[in-house]
């Protein structure tokens, strides 16, 4: 695949320092304490690339695209973004639809939460329920969809309407094999026109094939970062020795 970063100047275009974020959980009557599902986390990224994001779970990989696409604020630390008005969309298995609008009244709802016009997005409407093999389930409440469906439906309107910097937590490896294979060469396509992705995923041949970088999250910490097959075997030798 190539590597749209291979230039001499790439463009950064987002940076994290020392970012950490705590969620704040009950403990016993009127006590709460702090989890920090991040502690230091340090990275930059860049316009054009691929930069995969691994961890095992629970070590704050979606709290981390949580933060990248603006959701989360951090508590300590800070995100640099160097390009304003730039376009970042998450594509979560817990996409935040509003569970009682229909596919439709969310696709339209997203769409315009990531900068689409209203005519934009009803220009770009049959391709997006084309593409998420909803059909009827389409006008049908979000609370009436499986995990896979509500993914389907992220990635479709995430895909059409394009926006600079798209954000995946663990979605290409969702529904039949038919749509995988469907999303993964769509995506794959995407990267090819030096869009700007961030991938969260355990599959280190997907990783392998489609990154460019890698960045090892580790009890909340960048462990490493650099090259994909040098992070990745550093991961795969901690992993399978337990450390």
């Amino acid at each position: 695949m190539p590597h749209p970063t291979t230039d001499h100047h790439p463009s950064k275009i987002l940076s994290l320092k020392n970012v950490g974020l705590y969620y704040s959980r009950r403990q016993r009557f009127l006590r709460r304490t702090r989890y920090w599902a991040l502690r230091d986390v340090s990275f930059d990224l860049y316009a054009g690339e691929t930069l995969g994001v691994i961890g095992r779970n629970g070590v704050g990989k979606s709290t981390l695209l949580r933060v990248l696409a603006g959701i989360l604020a951090p508590d300590i630390g800070h995100v640099h973004i160097l390009r304003q008005e730039m376009r970042i969309s998450l594509i979560s298995l817990g996409a935040g639809f509003v569970p009682y609008l229909t596919g439709r009244e969310n696709a339209i709802l997203s769409a315009m939460l990531l900068g689409a016009t209203k005519n934009e997005v009803h220009e770009r409407m049959k391709a997006i329920v084309d593409f998420s093999e909803l059909n009827g389930f389409f006008d049908e409440p979000v609370n009436t969809y499986s995990t896979g469906m509500r993914a389907r439906l992220g990635f479709s309107v995430a895909y059409h309407v394009d926006p600079d910097v798209i954000l995946l937590d663990e979605v290409l490896g969702v529904g039949d094999q038919a749509f995988r294979k469907k999303s993964t060469d769509a995506m794959k396509k995407r990267i090819q026109s030096d869009k700007t992705v961030v991938i969260v995923s355990h599959s280190a041949p997907l990783l392998r094939e489609m990154c460019n970088r890698l960045v090892w999250i580790e009890d909340g910490r960048t462990r490493a970062q650099g090259d994909v097959g040098d992070v990745l075997d550093a991961y795969v030798q901690s992993t399978a020795s337990g450390k």
